[in-house]
């Protein structure tokens, strides 16, 4: 039989919830993924407890304080090479020992590595949907001038990437992602006006990082995706929309222009979309959750999505229908109006309302650059903020 070589991955943002569900693939599959360079924003003491059991020798952290701390504890493997802030990890993404990045860190702080992978002409396995809805047609340009592979790992992309696999662009009439709908799905919209931190990261399906669940609470997130999944499959705003699907078994539907749709379903954990694309297009035997039991009934709903109690995919939708700078301008209001509310600055029916007077504020235009797109990330942030109580 015979053997074939081992990926070599560099996961940046090891610490995170897809950072922890990729060592476990990983270590599943110690025989075909290698594992030679972490990177996370601040936990040095778990990167270091990684860094011992993959016995990995170059580490990057974001974050100058804990730089210095893992570069001068002594808790890391000796001989270890350390990369320090924004820099550090666009250094550890064309690691010569790597072939394929997996990014996976929050919000837009994994652009300029992923720019500096693809221009590296490595593998990206894209985790990080933020990095797209802000640079997408960047981020694809570099990919198609360097020869770099993207490869979705987000659970509902990496579903059309399956179902599209063979089918000819002209043969897709939509595509349609599943939303759990979040922590609220089933409350009285009176009650939203009350809801705290704690009670939006209660996810009744996922195990995710505190921004996503609160994304998922307000389908913020649903909205990062449709504008992720219209860049990367080159579809019309049109063609892209969300059900909701309380028991997210099924990741995404693909309608075809005879009427026939295909879905992809697995059970709700990270492991296999990451799995999936880390071995891309070659499969294995799962080494980690069990594959759906058909032994005994189960079901599967589907409904449209109320708008009025999402304000937010509302928003993000009107943002991808306008193009231009407009997905830019919703993310940046959404990470800063979202850390607001996790820092119980402002009540949670407040994400909306920031998101769209930032929409009114800052304008609209087609970057023909991505300083412009960087600048108006910036002022968009700025706007924003200003709609924070003092």
């Amino acid at each position: 039989m015979t053997t074939l070589p081992k990926r070599r991955v560099v996961l940046l943002g090891a610490t995170g919830s897809i950072g922890e569900s990729t060592l476990r693939v990983i270590a599943a599959q110690h025989d075909r993924l290698e594992l030679v360079g972490i990177a996370a924003h601040g936990n040095h003491r778990r990167l270091a407890e990684i860094a011992r059991q993959f016995g990995l020798r170059h580490v990057a952290l974001y974050d100058s304080a804990a730089y210095t701390a893992a570069s001068t504890g002594g808790d890391f493997p000796a001989g270890t090479t350390f990369y320090g802030g924004p820099a550090g990890l666009s250094e550890l993404a064309v690691l010569p020992a790597a072939d394929t990045v997996l990014i996976a860190v929050v919000g837009t702080a994994g652009l300029q590595p992923a720019l500096a992978a693809i221009a590296a002409k490595k593998t990206i396995a894209l985790a990080s949907k933020e990095i797209l809805v802000l640079a997408g047609k960047f981020i694809l340009a570099a990919a198609r001038a360097s020869g770099s592979r993207l490869l979705p790992v987000d659970s509902e992309h990496n579903a059309v990437f399956q179902c599209l696999e063979g089918h000819p662009d002209k043969d897709v009439r939509r595509l349609v992602l599943t939303a759990s709908g979040g922590a609220f799905r089933d409350w009285p919209v009176e009650k939203l006006a009350s809801v705290t931190p704690a009670d939006a990261l209660k996810h009744p399906n996922w195990a995710m990082g505190p921004k996503i669940t609160v994304d998922s609470a307000t389908l913020a997130n649903k909205g990062l995706e449709l504008i992720e999944a219209q860049c990367l499959f080159g579809l019309r705003a049109e063609q892209c929309e969300a059900v909701l699907h309380a028991q997210s078994t099924v990741h995404c539907l693909v309608e075809f222009t005879d009427g026939s749709l295909l879905a992809q379903l697995c059970p709700p954990s990270m492991t296999f979309p990451i799995q999936h694309a880390l071995l891309y297009p070659d499969r294995a035997a799962t080494g980690t959750d069990a594959a759906l039991a058909l032994d005994k009934p189960f079901a599967l709903d589907f409904r449209p999505v109320d708008e009025s109690r999402y304000p937010c995919y509302r928003l993000a939708r009107m943002a991808m229908a306008a193009g231009g700078v407009a997905p830019a301008i919703f993310n940046a209001a959404n990470e800063v109006a979202v850390a607001a509310f996790l820092q119980n600055r402002v009540p949670f029916l407040a994400i909306p309302r920031i998101i769209d007077q930032t929409l009114a504020a800052v304008k609209n235009f087609e970057p023909g650059a991505l300083d412009q797109v960087l600048a108006t990330d910036a002022a968009a942030r700025l706007a924003a903020s200003r709609l924070l109580p003092t």
